[in-house]
C-alpha cells in the first residue's frame, strides 16, 4: 500500500459542506493511490460504513460516503485495506489501530466567520504605535499606581522601563487612524487592539470602566484639574485624572472616536477585534474604587471598597464581611493575589454576569460594530471549570445573537478542546499549534527567551509531532481562524529569539535584544506564518525589525523613520502571496518531507497548489520534494513565487521542473522557497476565484 498517498482532512475538499448545519446531508471523502485499495471504510463508534469509489484523478482514487448528520458531534476515522494490509487514518495520519483521541470531528451547526479564515491580522499595543493627538497624553504625576507616579515619556525612541506599567508614550486611536494607509498597503485585513477601555496602565488589562474607551487613547474635550504634587499618593486628590477619566464628555467623545475608526476600517474592507478582560478588573474600577476616583462623584454609585451598601458589593469576594470592615475594605480576592487586579465574582452575582454579557453584546452591536473579541485568560474566569464553561456558552449565545459574524478568540495555553466543541469559543491564540513549535524548530528558543534547547533546534520529529498533536485538538473551522503569531505583548520578539540569548531585559539590558539577530531566520518564520493553516497575525513593528526581550521590552514603540524597509517590503510580498491564493486561506495542509533543519509541506485547494520548502541549516542543501503528494502532476512545471535567502529575497520569475512527481530545490543557507503550480497545457496559473 502506498501510505504516502493516503489523505484526508476537514477542509471542503474532504468534508462537504465543511461547516454543516444540523440535519444536513454531508459527503465525506478519502484519498488513496490509484488502484491501491481493496476496501475503504468510514469508521464511527457505532459501525464501519463501506465507502464508494467516486472517481480517479491523476494518480489518486477518491472514495466517498454520504450521511445526514443530526445535532450531535460526528466522530470518525477511516479504515483502508489492501490485500493483507489494514491501516486506520485519523487527524494525526496513519496508525495500525484506531486512535479515538485523534478521530476527525464535525460539529453540526458550528461555523467560524468566513472573513476571519486565513485573515491577515495586525496586533496593536496602542500606546506604542503612533501618537496622533498630543492633547490626550497622560501627564507625569497625573496619578499614583503600583508604587510610583504616572510618567509621560517625551522620547519616542526610549526603551521601556523595567517597571514601566505606568509610563506612557502617547500612542492613541488617532495615531492608528493616521496610519491606516500604511496598514492597508502592508496588506492588513484585521486590526486586533490590546485593551482600549479606561485603565491606569499602558497595557490596560486592569480595566477601570468597561463602558468607555480611555480618553487618553480617545478624546479629551473637557480638561482641567491638577496633577499630584510629589509626595502625595492619594488618588482622590488626582483631580486632573479624575476629570479626564470620569467626565462623561470625555468618555462619550472617546467612544465616538472609536465609532469613526471602526467605520473607516470597515470602509477600507478591514475588521476590528477588541480585547475583553472579563476574569478580573482593576483596583481603579468604578465597581471597586479602591483608589477613590469615583467616591462622592454624582454620576457614580459608591464602589464596593467604599461602602458595604455598594450595588457592586456582590461583584467581588470579600474575606472580611463584617460592617466594621467598611469603609475602605481591602480584604478581597485578587487574581493571583494581586490587589490591583480584583477577581470578578461571577458565581455569587447574577447581576455581574448579566452586565458582562451586556458588555459582550454592546461592542459588537451598533453603533460600535466591532467584529470580535479576544478573551484574556479566558480559562481562568470563575472559580470552577463547570462555571467557566457555563459562562462561555452564555457569552457565545449573547455575542452571536447580537452579531452572528463576530469572532470569539480566546487566550489559552494548553489543550483547548474542552472549549472548542462548537458552543463556546471560536478559536484560540495559537501558541501550542503554531508559535511554540515554529520557535523551537527555527531558533531552539523558548517563546519568552527564558530557555534554549539545542535538541529542539531543527528537530523535525518534534516539530511535526507537536503540530499534528496540537492541531488535532481543534476543529477545522477553529484552525482556519486561529491567531498565528510569531511575537506578541507577552513574549519576546521573534527576531530577538534568533540571537539565541537566554534571559530577560533586567539581566541582559535592552541592547542585547538587538545583537546578533538573524533576519534570514526571521524571514523563514514569516514564510511559514503566511503559508500555515490559520490567521497570520503580525505584532506591530515585527515587520519593521523591532526587537525586544519579553515584556516590558517587547512593547517598544514602532520605529517610525527608522524602519527596516527591506523587511517591510518582504512582509508585503509574503502577505500578497497569502491573499492571492485560496489554498493558503482554507486549503489542505500536507507535510511532504523533513529531516534535521529541513521541512517541506504543501497547501492545496482545487487547482490552487502551493509548495513550501524551508532550509534552516547554515549550509546549502539539496532538497527533494515529493510534490505528487499534494496532487501536483508527476510531470509539470512550477513557478517560484518567493525565495528568501541569507542576504535577502526575490520574487523574480523562475521555473522548477517536476519529474517523476518530485521537485529538486537547491536551497541556500537559512532559506525559504514558495512554489505555485503551473498548468502545462493551458500555460496559465490555476486559482480558485
Amino acid at each position: 500500500m502506498n501510505k504516502a498517498a493516503l489523505f484526508c482532512d476537514g477542509t471542503e475538499g474532504y468534508v462537504y459542506p465543511p461547516e454543516p448545519k444540523e440535519n444536513e446531508l454531508v459527503t465525506f471523502r478519502f484519498r488513496t493511490a490509484k488502484d491501491d485499495a481493496d476496501r475503504v471504510g468510514l469508521v464511527t463508534s457505532a459501525d464501519t460504513y463501506v465507502m464508494e469509489k467516486e472517481c480517479t484523478q491523476g494518480e489518486f482514487d477518491y472514495y466517498t460516503f454520504e450521511v445526514r448528520l443530526g445535532a450531535e458531534s460526528f466522530r470518525y476515522c477511516f479504515e483502508v485495506q489492501s490485500g493483507t494490509e489494514k491501516y486506520y487514518y485519523g487527524r494525526c495520519g496513519i496508525s495500525r489501530e484506531i486512535l479515538e483521541y485523534y478521530n476527525f470531528v464535525v460539529v453540526p451547526g458550528f461555523s467560524t466567520p468566513d472573513w476571519a479564515k486565513g485573515a491577515v491580522m495586525y496586533q496593536i499595543f496602542t500606546d506604542r504605535f503612533y501618537n496622533g493627538d498630543k492633547s490626550n497624553d497622560v501627564e507625569t504625576n497625573e496619578y499614583y499606581y503600583i508604587g510610583d507616579y504616572s510618567q509621560r515619556v517625551t522620547n519616542w525612541d526610549k526603551y521601556p522601563a523595567n517597571m514601566g506599567v505606568r509610563e506612557f508614550y502617547g500612542g492613541d486611536l488617532q495615531g492608528v487612524m493616521d496610519k491606516l494607509d500604511y496598514l492597508q498597503e502592508l496588506g492588513v485585513e484585521v486590526v486586533y487592539f490590546n485593551p482600549l477601555f479606561v485603565s491606569p496602565s499602558n497595557h490596560k488589562y486592569d480595566i477601570q470602566d468597561y463602558d468607555y474607551i480611555d480618553p487618553h487613547y480617545g478624546k479629551i474635550v473637557d480638561d482641567g484639574g491638577e496633577v499630584l504634587p510629589d509626595g502625595v499618593t492619594d488618588n482622590s486628590q488626582a483631580t486632573k485624572y479624575k476629570k479626564r477619566t470620569t467626565g462623561l464628555k470625555n468618555l462619550e467623545a472617546s467612544n465616538e472616536l472609536l465609532i469613526k475608526l471602526v467605520e473607516e476600517l470597515h470602509r477600507r474592507g478591514m475588521k476590528v477585534i477588541l480585547d475583553g478582560v472579563f476574569n478580573h478588573c482593576g483596583s481603579f474600577n468604578k465597581w471597586m474604587d479602591r483608589e477613590r476616583i469615583y467616591e462622592g462623584e454624582k454620576d457614580y454609585e459608591p464602589g464596593a471598597y467604599i461602602s458595604a451598601d455598594s450595588p457592586y458589593r456582590s461583584y467581588f469576594r470579600f474575606f472580611k464581611e463584617g460592617p466594621e470592615n467598611w469603609p475602605y475594605n481591602g480584604n478581597y480576592d485578587g487574581w493571583w493575589g494581586h490587589d490591583t487586579l480584583p477577581k470578578l465574582n461571577y458565581e455569587d452575582s447574577v447581576k455581574l454576569e448579566n452586565y458582562i454579557l451586556y458588555i459582550g453584546r454592546k461592542w459588537v452591536s451598533p453603533p460600535y460594530n466591532v467584529d470580535g473579541w479576544r478573551l484574556d485568560v479566558a480559562a481562568d474566569l470563575g472559580r470552577s471549570n463547570e462555571y467557566n464553561h457555563d459562562f462561555w456558552k452564555k457569552f457565545r449565545r449573547a455575542v452571536k445573537d447580537a452579531n452572528p459574524s463576530a469572532l470569539i478568540l480566546a487566550e489559552h495555553y494548553g489543550d483547548p478542546r474542552d472549549w472548542l466543541k462548537g458552543d463556546e469559543w471560536d478559536t484560540v491564540m495559537n501558541y501550542d499549534a503554531f508559535m511554540e513549535p515554529i520557535t523551537w524548530f527555527l531558533t531552539g528558543m523558548e517563546k519568552h527567551s527564558d530557555e534554549a534547547r539545542e535538541e529542539l533546534l531543527g528537530n523535525i520529529d518534534n516539530f511535526i509531532g507537536s503540530m499534528a498533536h496540537h492541531m488535532s485538538n481543534m476543529l477545522t473551522p477553529s484552525l482556519q481562524v486561529a491567531m498565528n503569531e510569531l511575537s506578541n505583548h507577552d513574549h519576546s520578539r521573534f527576531l530577538t529569539r534568533t540571537n539565541h540569548m537566554v534571559g530577560r531585559v533586567e539581566h541582559l539590558g535592552p541592547e542585547a535584544a538587538n545583537e546578533y539577530v538573524n533576519k534570514a531566520v526571521m524571514r523563514e518564520a514569516v514564510v511559514m506564518q503566511m503559508t500555515w493553516v490559520g490567521a497570520p497575525t503580525i505584532y506591530y513593528g515585527d515587520e519593521a525589525g523591532v526587537c525586544g526581550f519579553t515584556d516590558p521590552d517587547n512593547r517598544r514603540t514602532y520605529p517610525w523613520g527608522r524602519e527596516d524597509h527591506e523587511l517591510i517590503a518582504f512582509h508585503k510580498e509574503a502577505i500578497r502571496i497569502h491573499k492571492e491564493h485560496p489554498a493558503l486561506r482554507t486549503g489542505s495542509l500536507k507535510i511532504l518531507g523533513g529531516e534535521e533543519n529541513v521541512l517541506s509541506y504543501a497547501r492545496f485547494k482545487g487547482n490552487d497548489r502551493i509548495v513550501i520548502v524551508i532550509n534552516n541549516r547554515s549550509e546549502r542543501t539539496e532538497v527533494k520534494v515529493p510534490v505528487w503528494e499534494a496532487e501536483i502532476p508527476a510531470k509539470c512545471r512550477m513557478k517560484r513565487l518567493l525565495y528568501s535567502y541569507k542576504d535577502g529575497y526575490t520574487t523574480e520569475y523562475e521555473e522548477y521542473l517536476v519529474e517523476d512527481g518530485e521537485v529538486v530545490a537547491n536551497m541556500g543557507p537559512h532559506s525559504a522557497l514558495v512554489l505555485g503550480m503551473r498548468n502545462e497545457e493551458e500555460h496559465d496559473w490555476l486559482y480558485i476565484l
